[in-house]
């Protein structure tokens, strides 16, 4: 038997496209933590085509496994305890497996995927989607772990006291896999129960125990590392204290560890701009491809470091099982600012990016509670702001600062990220306070998986599909703003009649660069705006920086770094750490000053500078309404928190 898997792509031929919408249609339904993702990349081979159901924002995930030639449509629904359905998440699988869903017609299978370790409350769901009348195999997963905490189970009792077809699966290990996909081609020949599970609670209850004794089940003995682990983790006081020394030391790693990494990514494109400097001829192109392109895209692309560390250190703890625990811990915070751990969750996918943080607001039951999570998470700090951050840090603190056995760069940028939970939490807070207050609380349940060292692969692709959505960013949306910047910075072009006229010497080229830069179509933009940014510090060149980060924030450092190479080609980052103020009231004084960063890094912290949050915030909540608001309320938030930063600062003699 052969067999392939991958994803059903959007260039495939129509011939292929037709037999992929002809084939089988196999959904893989279980709750969080039971392995469905690990099955369904087993199944798919980690590639799958996403997008969203019709006319609704749940996203969907769809791939396709190749069995002796023949495709099967593997659908991976969202994660649920049971087929009540609390949440959009959760009715969005009721709504498939029933065919209620228009434009998407009901699976001809189910894949139920159950942890043989929680196997008695898993058989409750079982016997629910049993009970929608599918063809189904239940895949029994962390057989593994199962049997390394002395439990037992019958795999093939279990299907034939169950009635339905069974398979014993370790997702990451692939054991079972071959067993599976070979399933998949007699789909047509799974058995119904002989017998109907009741629907009946009580009755149920007794069905279960029924089950389980013929499949000669035996609980797993407590995870005596999780116990152990737990009784500090999960303590109100220590459980804090361990989750603030977990956030500390993230990001201590984040600079000690990314540092060299960074530094020689930066030699890289230095190395390469100078090659362009020493080898193409026109200085127009030079200029265009060293600077624009290469200085500019380069100057982003060297925080890739950083952004690689914080999502593997992101993906590890939420392999091991850690984020569960911090958001029961965080339950009892969350609770004081009228909301729940299922929300937490939400803010803290913000870290990574506020799109799926907002997307992730589906799991919460209470739609006030998702509008709330949804206006608050854009104030998370999002990795496209750790560029920005790592500039601004490192031109504030000095590297060789330390406060005990911690770098002062590092406890800047936990003050940042805890600067932005903290509003995020408040602002939340707010909207809760604003919405309808009629709405019932629902009781928070969460699962708490033992801890488990995840799978290498999954944690590398998890890594890696994060990181290449950056650098996506970086070929598409930043290279476009840099070339534009470009232009902006280098016109109009000045004759030598002109420069002498100014008093400037054609043959000096750094004095050229400046007086170009200096008359710029970008000094007349920043300029235009400058009575709204000069209470908070900024000169014309900053406020460009500011603007051109309104669609992505990332975009303010590459405009710096092509500011500061117009100004000084030959080492653009001491002209950014020695710019000063051409003009005005300020003139001769370093723009760089710690008021001014210290107002920067407050604005950056507020303002709400991603256009593609903005567009998921209307297609979440259906209306330009809140859209409109996020975006009133935190430039307005940004701005007034940042000149309180400078003022203070000031006044602490900054």
């Amino acid at each position: 038997m052969s067999a392939g898997c991958h994803d059903a792509s959007p260039g495939a031929s129509s011939e292929a496209g037709t037999a992929l919408a002809e084939a089988p249609r196999i959904a893989l339904v279980g709750s969080p933590n039971a392995g469905k993702t690990s099955v369904f990349n087993a199944l798919t081979g980690l590639r799958a085509k996403t997008g969203n159901y019709p006319g609704v924002t749940v996203s969907r995930f769809v791939g396709t496994c190749r069995v002796d030639g023949r495709g099967y449509l593997v659908e991976d629904l969202p994660g649920t305890y049971g087929l009540e359905p609390v949440s959009p998440d959760e009715r969005i699988t009721v709504d498939v497996l029933e065919g209620r869903l228009e434009g998407t017609r009901r699976p001809d299978a189910v894949l139920v995927v159950v942890d043989a370790t929680t196997l008695r409350r898993s058989l409750g769901f079982v016997a629910q989607v049993l009970a929608r009348g599918l063809p189904t195999c239940v895949v029994v997963t962390f057989v593994d772990e199962l049997a390394r905490r002395q439990g037992r189970l019958d795999v093939e009792a279990l299907g034939r006291a169950l009635g339905v077809s069974t398979v014993a699966v370790v997702g990451h290990r692939g054991y079972g896999v071959e067993r599976l996909r070979e399933r998949l081609t007699r789909w047509r020949d799974w058995p119904p129960p002989v017998v109907a599970p009741p629907t009946d609670p009580g009755e149920r209850d007794a069905w279960v125990r029924s089950v389980l004794a013929f499949a000669d089940f035996r609980a797993p003995d407590r995870h005596r590392a999780t116990r152990r682990i737990d009784a500090v983790l999960l303590h109100p006081v220590w459980g804090t204290a361990a989750f603030f020394a977990v956030m500390v030391l993230f990001f201590q790693t984040v600079f000690t560890v990314a540092a060299p990494l960074q530094d020689g990514v930066e030699a890289l494109f230095v190395r390469l701009s100078g090659l362009v400097a020493e080898h193409v001829g026109p200085a127009w192109l030079a200029g265009l491809l060293g600077d624009a392109l290469i200085g500019g895209v380069g100057g982003v692309v060297v925080f890739v470091p950083q952004i690689v560390l914080l999502f593997l250190v992101l993906a590890l703890l939420e392999g091991v099982g850690y984020l569960a625990r911090a958001a029961f811990l965080m339950d009892r915070v969350m609770g004081r600012f009228g909301l729940e751990g299922r929300a937490f969750v939400a803010l803290l996918s913000s870290f990574a990016c506020a799109i799926p943080g907002i997307m992730a607001t589906r799991t919460l039951p209470s739609a006030r509670d998702r509008l709330a999570t949804m206006m608050a998470a854009p104030l998370m700090t999002c990795s496209a702001r750790l560029p920005v951050y790592v500039l601004l840090v490192g031109l504030l603190v000095d590297p060789s600062d330390r406060f005990g056995p911690f770098g002062a760069q590092g406890l800047v940028m936990f003050g940042l990220y805890l600067l932005g939970a903290v509003s995020a939490l408040l602002a939340a807070w707010v909207f809760k306070r604003l919405g309808d207050r009629r709405g019932q609380p629902v009781p928070f349940y969460m699962e708490m998986p033992p801890y488990r060292l995840p799978a290498p692969r999954a944690v590398l692709v998890a890594v890696w599909s994060s990181a290449r959505a950056f650098l996506r960013k970086c070929s598409t949306v930043i290279v476009t703003t840099t070339i534009v910047l470009w232009l902006l910075l280098n016109l109009p072009l000045h004759s030598a009649a002109q420069l002498h006229a100014a008093g400037v010497d054609p043959d000096d080229a750094v004095a050229v660069s400046a007086y170009t830069v200096d008359h710029s179509y970008a000094a007349d933009v920043g300029r235009s705006v400058a009575p709204v940014f000069e209470p908070l510090g900024f000169d014309w060149r900053v406020n460009i920086g500011v603007l051109s980060a309104q669609g992505a924030r990332e975009t303010f450092v590459a405009t710096l770094g092509q500011v500061a190479a117009a100004e000084d080609p030959e080492d653009p980052a001491r002209a950014l750490r020695t710019m000063t103020y051409a003009d005005g009231p300020h003139a001769g004084e370093p723009v760089f000053a710690a008021p001014t960063v210290a107002a920067l890094l407050v604005y950056f912290v507020y303002a709400l500078q991603c256009m593609a949050t903005v567009a998921v915030l209307r297609r979440e909540t259906g209306t330009w309404k809140w859209p409109g608001i996020a975006l009133a309320y935190l430039t307005a938030l940004a701005w007034l928190m940042a000149f309180l930063a400078r003022t203070v600062t000031v006044l602490l003699g900054g």
